[in-house]
C-alpha cells in the first residue's frame, strides 16, 4: 500500500515541476535578452516525463527525465522601434503561446488533483486496514 503512496507522490512532484515550467514560460513570454543584456530570445521549455524512479530503480511512478528546449521557431513581431529589430523592423520573440501554456496549466492542475485523490484513497485504505488490525 505504501508503494501506491510513493507512486502518487511521484506524480505530484512531476506535475509540480510541469507547472513550474509552465509558469517560467509564461513569465518569459516577452524576454528577448539574457542576463548580460545580449539578444537571446527565451526558448520555451517542455518537461519530458518518464516512467519509474531512477533513485530507487522502481519501474512504478513517474519522473521528469529532462526539461527540453522547444525547437519551434521564434515568433516574428513587427516593431521597428525595438532595439533588437532587424533591418525590416521585425523582432524574434520567444516561441511561447499563452493559450497553449494555459491549457497545459489546466491539464497539469487536473493531473495533480487526480494524484491527490489517489493518495487520499490509499490513505483511507491504510486507515481501514489499521482499524481491522487494532
Amino acid at each position: 500500500m505504501f508503494g501506491s503512496l510513493n507512486i502518487s507522490t511521484s506524480g505530484l512532484i512531476a506535475q509540480r515541476t510541469r507547472m513550474e515550467t509552465i509558469a517560467a514560460n509564461l513569465a518569459n513570454k516577452n524576454t528577448v535578452e539574457d542576463a548580460n543584456g545580449n539578444y537571446a530570445p527565451f526558448r520555451r521549455r517542455i518537461p519530458i516525463f518518464a516512467t519509474g524512479d531512477p533513485n530507487t530503480g522502481s519501474a512504478n511512478g513517474v519522473h521528469v527525465d529532462e526539461i527540453m528546449l522547444d525547437p519551434a521557431p521564434f515568433r516574428k513581431v513587427l516593431d521597428p522601434t525595438h532595439p533588437f529589430a532587424d533591418k525590416d523592423g521585425y523582432v524574434q520573440m520567444p516561441n511561447i503561446d499563452t493559450t497553449t501554456e494555459m491549457i497545459n496549466a489546466i491539464e497539469a492542475t487536473r493531473a495533480y488533483e487526480a494524484n491527490i485523490t489517489a493518495a487520499e484513497a490509499t490513505k483511507s485504505m491504510i486507515q481501514s486496514s489499521l482499524r481491522l488490525l487494532a
